[in-house]
């Protein structure tokens, strides 16, 4: 099944790597730092009634969003517990996380949580920015890393998951680019507040890092 995030302008990686895993039906699957939870409705549409998506955020209005949007999705299930402690009910097949890692204190920390609660021959994906090398023209989108703490993580996920001794398969970056009226200028304007118009803009690259996990 197709995933549903139209309005998303990161959604091909997500795309890609699914397909390349060949989640589908039936998959048990977390999603780690699951905001407003778009990503988790998109996961259940895949594993449908059999499968099942925890969608794990510290924030408790962020569970309520998640809880509202999901209602429909009966296989979806929001929890609120911090990344670096979190617990699930049974071990998944696959633990994904995008746009965490930048905001948290210790990024190896979350992704050894992450192994720990994937079942062995599992699957790990985290997907997270390279801020600084966004675009607006040829200048660089430098209102997007101030309040990150790891603002460039994406690059560096590969070194700690390898750190960590999980076993790598793939690995790749993608940038959203548009010109003019686009999703990813309002994507930018939402973001930071500049309004772009005629200039051709290129979103942070993302690396998607997959990795198997052996228990």
């Amino acid at each position: 099944m197709a995933i549903e995030l139209r309005d998303d302008v990161y959604r091909r990686p997500l795309v890609t790597a699914t397909e390349r895993l060949g989640v589908s039906s039936g998959w048990k699957c977390v999603d780690v730092g699951a905001g407003g939870g778009d990503v988790s409705v998109a996961l259940g549409k895949i594993v449908g009634p059999s499968g099942r998506v925890f969608a794990v955020d510290i924030d408790p209005g962020r569970r309520d969003q998640v809880a509202e949007i999901a209602a429909r999705e009966t296989q979806v299930i929001a929890l609120t517990q911090p990344a670096e402690e979190m617990v699930l009910p049974e071990k998944v097949d696959l633990a994904f996380c995008r746009f965490l890692l930048l905001q948290v204190i210790e990024p190896g920390l979350v992704i050894e949580r992450m192994a720990s609660v994937v079942k062995d021959g599992g699957w790990i994906v985290i997907q997270e920015a390279v801020t600084s090398a966004g675009r607006i023209g040829d200048s660089p989108i430098s209102t997007l890393s101030g309040t990150m703490k790891h603002p460039d993580i994406g690059i560096m996920v590969p070194g700690i998951v390898k750190q960590l001794g999980l076993e790598i398969t793939d690995c790749w970056a993608e940038a959203p680019v548009g010109l003019g009226d686009t999703p990813e200028s309002r994507y930018l304007e939402a973001m930071t507040g500049i309004l772009v118009t005629d200039e051709p803009v290129m979103l942070p690259p993302i690396v998607t890092t997959i990795a198997r996990v052996s228990h």
